[in-house]
């Protein structure tokens, strides 16, 4: 049971760090472009946080991008199969926002 717990955790760990990195990039990326940039610049400042951190579960154009309040908010989802063994996989739904 131990045995599997680990592995279980070796595999799924990596997805989850992989979701933070892309939190911190979008919020990242929001901050850097300013409140008045246009959804290209702020696409183009994602595509370079996201290849800096070597991110391949989104692009930039999977980000949603709108105005709130006079203030940019960005959305993204997306999914991630995760295979445990034989023919038995995990899939997770992500999504997020920034800001929060």
């Amino acid at each position: 049971i131990i045995f599997m717990g680990a592995v279980f955790s070796m595999k799924v760990m990596p997805a989850y760090t992989e979701y933070g990195t892309i939190v911190k990039d979008v919020s990242a990326s929001v901050a850097q472009v300013g409140r008045d940039a246009t959804v290209e610049e702020l696409r183009r400042a994602f595509g370079r946080f996201a290849e800096i951190d070597r991110i391949d579960a989104i692009t930039p154009a999977d980000l949603e991008i709108s105005k709130d309040s006079g203030q940019i908010v960005v959305k993204f989802a997306y999914e991630k199969r995760i295979p445990l063994f034989y023919n038995i996989s995990l899939l997770i739904d992500f999504q997020g926002r920034a800001p929060k």
